[in-house]
């Protein structure tokens, strides 16, 4: 059986810390607080992000919750965006 790596690729993600409008405004607009979770829309339908979960945006420019645990593991910092 083969074996398969990730490409190295950049993302940008922002990690919830109840930052509400700052994600709203990251995923444009597809973001709502519903009993303290932070619901977003992906392309597999809406999912809960808790506090702390970071929400990716992915190469095609979808977005999706990522547990902390995972993110660090998965991504390391490369820069910060400009303006």
């Amino acid at each position: 059986m083969p074996f398969f790596k990730k490409k190295p690729v950049v993302i940008e993600a922002i990690q919830f810390t109840g930052n509400f409008d700052e994600i709203e405004k990251f995923v444009g607009g597809d973001a709502e607080l519903r009993d303290g979770k932070l619901v977003v829309a992906t392309l597999e339908g809406p999912l809960n992000a808790s506090l702390d979960d970071w929400i990716i945006k992915g190469i095609k420019g979808e977005f999706y919750p990522c547990k902390p645990d995972i993110f660090d593991a998965t991504y390391e910092r490369v820069g910060e965006k400009m303006g």
